[in-house]
């Protein structure tokens, strides 16, 4: 620990105004950082979680310590903790082809309270470092994670006549590394013969070729049409 802030890990009113200081200072950085990002949780949104947490803290310190009373200091921070993740179920949002957005902003304001509650705690260092690794995961680490390929999933939109076709499509999907997660069944429609529709939501693990798995599939016997949408 280092020792210039011995004098001010003790529930003082300097230490006091210091802590809340701090909590404003590091949560601002983060909460700058969301909003320079247009993000739903930004500048004023950490501040008060991260000043509410630091309170929090310093609250059950002070009850023990100097209101002599039986409790438990960490009762008030483990309260933070769990209300911590409503606000940040609020941020997370489902859009288009079911992404889901949010989850970096609300890990964000989960990690600020944490860093609230050991600025209140007195814990200077640990917060200090903490909020420097929340910025480098929210800038530095998130330009890393742009430059990570990812494989987006896709649908298989099939019309068959024959049973069997199904069972040749999956396994020339489970072949090329192409994890099947759903399968829903569309229609089936009666003519001459049975005509079957279905669905399939594919996963891969690897760069795909597309036309080349259009040109695989609709060459199966009994596949009528076969169709990606992406």
């Amino acid at each position: 620990m280092l020792s210039i802030f011995d004098g001010i890990r003790d529930i003082t009113t300097l230490s006091t105004l210091i802590r809340l200081f701090m909590a404003v200072i590091l949560g601002g950085a983060i909460g700058l950082e969301r909003s320079y990002k247009n993000r739903p949780a930004g500048f004023r949104t950490h501040i008060l979680v991260c000043v509410g947490a630091t309170i929090a803290s310093m609250t059950g310190i002070y009850l023990y310590l100097n209101m002599k009373l039986p409790t438990d200091i960490s009762r008030l921070g483990a309260q933070v903790v769990s209300g911590l993740g409503f606000i940040g179920g609020g941020t997370i949002i489902v859009v288009q082809n079911r992404k889901i957005k949010g989850l970096t902003t609300a890990a964000g304001l989960w990690s600020c309270g944490i860093i609230g509650l050991a600025t209140g705690a007195g814990f200077y260092e640990g917060a200090i470092l903490a909020t420097v690794l929340v910025l480098l995961a929210e800038t530095v680490f998130s330009e890393l994670g742009n430059k990570i390929t990812h494989n987006v999933p896709f649908k298989i939109i099939l019309e068959y006549n024959d049973k069997n076709a199904l069972n040749h499509v999956m396994r020339y999907c489970k072949d090329k590394r192409m994890a099947i997660s759903n399968l829903e069944a569309t229609g089936k429609r009666d003519a001459i013969m049975s005509v079957y529709s279905v669905a399939l939501t594919i996963r891969p693990r690897e760069k795909v070729d597309f036309d080349k798995v259009i040109t695989h599939i609709d060459g199966i016997e009994g596949v009528i049409d076969v169709e990606i949408v992406r």
